[in-house]
């Protein structure tokens, strides 16, 4: 059997990345197999996040899928020919450091969902579909969206968007809480690279921790979320936490350096 290789069908990387100021922009690039995750686009996300997070020119990252939709999850084909997807399930556990937002377009199905649901915000177009339909083809929603979906959804429609496997709507998306902005179809990106864009006139360092206390934050006692927090308090004697108040004294714009 061949290498497996990190293009799509057009030979064209199968994640592309693109670098608006602060913000990186990644696009899953798989659109003759609706951005499915196989070998190729699970090493090119994992690349594409390891840019991010290592990065001190970027504060946030913007993910999309080019084509139809976001993704329908895993290859099911490469599945079963036995390819590595571990980069993928690497990603799901343990995420971004930096603060990341999915573009949603069309639909996203299966480890798709999962993989939006990694992300810190959502932003989706009218009509779009999104949905863990893996029990109807003898799975499960394996790469963390069972644990995921009860906190953004409520347990109730969770549970009824598992064991039925029937997807929801954007705009029910948004009614229970999932999306956190639902735009026009086509503006996905623009309104998430909006947000992103708002999020990294931020200080990184207090961009960063903010956002992994609020998801540490969910579940745990306020003795313990304490006791969480503690690591984080060195971003107080950093020098952007000099540079912040110096700005505003000033009446300019601060010059954040991310140490």
């Amino acid at each position: 059997m061949s290498e497996p290789t990190l293009t799509n069908e057009a030979g064209e990387p199968a994640v592309l990345t693109e670098r608006r100021g602060r913000v990186l922009l990644i696009t899953l690039n798989r659109p003759e197999a609706m951005n499915a995750i196989n070998f190729a686009l699970a090493t090119g996300l994992a690349a594409a996040i390891d840019e991010l997070d290592n990065d001190p020119g970027l504060t946030a990252g913007v993910l999309t899928g080019n084509g139809r939709g976001f993704s329908a999850g895993m290859d099911l084909k490469a599945f079963s020919r036995g390819e590595n997807i571990g980069p993928f399930f690497e990603f799901v556990k343990v995420g971004s450091k930096k603060p990341l937002i999915a573009a949603i377009e069309g639909f996203a199905f299966a480890g798709g969902l999962e993989l939006a649901l990694t992300c810190d915000l959502l932003v989706a177009s009218h009509g779009a579909k999104l949905g863990i339909p893996e029990a109807g083809v003898g799975l499960f929603a394996a790469a963390g969206g069972l644990m995921r979906l009860p906190s953004r959804v409520g347990y109730g429609k969770a549970m009824e968007m598992a064991i039925t496997a029937d997807p929801i709507t954007a705009e029910e998306g948004a009614q229970f809480g999932l999306i956190a902005r639902l735009v026009d179809k086509g503006d996905a990106v623009n309104v998430a690279m909006a947000l992103a864009e708002r999020v990294a006139k931020n200080a990184p360092l207090s961009v960063s921790a903010s956002k992994q206390l609020v998801r540490a934050a969910q579940g745990v006692t306020e003795a313990e979320f304490w006791e969480l927090q503690a690591p984080y308090m060195s971003v107080f004697s950093s020098n952007d936490a000099k540079e912040g108040p110096r700005a505003f004294a000033e009446k300019r714009s601060p010059e954040w350096t991310g140490t």
